[in-house]
């Protein structure tokens, strides 16, 4: 049983691993969107060479560090092959929403996943559900309106698309955290749990882009377009510094919060993201939020530093 100072230690790492995974991560919409505007990149094109160079950077990177993390008993092999699956479908579907809705909103819009994750972990993984973590949800599901500007018709009427992509996105990413959450009590390291997801990830998006062409919005028409960005050094540069950067950092430290955190906990810590997207997005692709939007990134942020607070006082989770 540990003691009240060990778990008190135990949830400021979880906290610091989580906080510092949303800095981190608050720059690959950035990255992703100047991929997709400047290089006209199909987002699925685009999530397969992300997947892809994260697998080969973790392949050598634990292949001369941990080469005994790569190593994986075979009944955790159909759990991590759903893991992937539900990663696959989640960055396609968030590249497309950044490409929709552009880097700061769709970056909130993903962040509606902390109601998702708070119930569904409450159902499936037993977590508790006390009144400051649903209080805590409600004031961030609605910064994450009005962020989104939801309460504008308009917003619906000329961007439905691009708002259900968010949201359906949003979900993906509860159910990502709950699996995390789960490997992480089936005993799975989490940079093991990262290389293979990411890796069958790749391989769906492989699938996706050479089976679905025709019909899946922006995969590769042609298995020759899988080469879209050809001889350009700089589209390449700047995608091996999203995936080999911020994505492998991000979903690390992401996945290593899960270890001593309740995925809804971590869930509601990563929705400071979009306040930190935003702000690096106002200043690299000069992308402006009213003061609605900046008041729900207020909202967002205070309901994380509101949780921070009520589990000092008491200590739980």
């Amino acid at each position: 049983m540990p003691t009240p100072e060990e778990t008190k230690s135990h949830l400021a790492r979880g906290y610091t691993y989580a906080l510092i995974s949303a800095v981190v991560l608050s720059t690959t919409a950035i990255l992703i969107r100047y991929l997709t505007r400047n290089f006209e990149l199909p987002a699925l094109i685009l999530a397969f060479w992300r997947d892809v160079i994260v697998g080969l950077t973790l392949l050598l990177g634990l292949g001369l560090l941990r080469r005994g993390l790569l190593q994986l008993d075979r009944k955790h092999l159909p759990y991590l092959l759903i893991y992937g699956l539900v990663m696959s479908v989640f960055n396609s579907l968030w590249t497309l929403s950044v490409a929709l809705n552009g880097a700061a909103v769709a970056t909130v819009l993903a962040y509606c996943s902390a109601a998702f994750t708070a119930l569904l972990g409450w159902w499936l993984l037993k977590e508790s559900l006390r009144w400051e973590k649903l209080l805590a949800v409600a004031v961030s599901l609605a910064g994450c309106v009005l962020v989104a500007n939801a309460l504008d018709p308009a917003a619906w009427r000329g961007n439905l698309l691009g708002i259900l992509t968010g949201v359906i996105s949003g979900l993906l990413w509860a159910v990502y955290s709950l699996m995390g959450r789960s490997a992480s009590r089936r005993g799975l390291n989490p940079w093991t749990t990262l290389y293979y997801t990411f890796t069958f990830a790749a391989v769906f998006l492989l699938a996706y882009n050479l089976l679905g062409g025709r019909w899946i919005p922006g995969a590769a028409a042609t298995p020759a377009e899988l080469l879209w960005l050809g001889n350009s050094w700089m589209g390449w540069g700047v995608l091996v510094l999203l995936a080999a950067g911020p994505t492998l950092a991000g979903f690390g430290l992401y996945n290593v919060s899960l270890v001593h955190l309740p995925s809804s906990v971590v869930n509601l810590i990563a929705t400071s993201e979009p306040a930190f997207t935003a702000v690096i997005a106002y200043f690299f692709l000069g992308e402006r939020l009213t003061w609605v939007q900046l008041a729900g990134s207020a909202l967002i942020l205070g309901a994380v530093v509101f949780l921070r607070i009520s589990e000092r006082r008491t200590g739980a989770t």
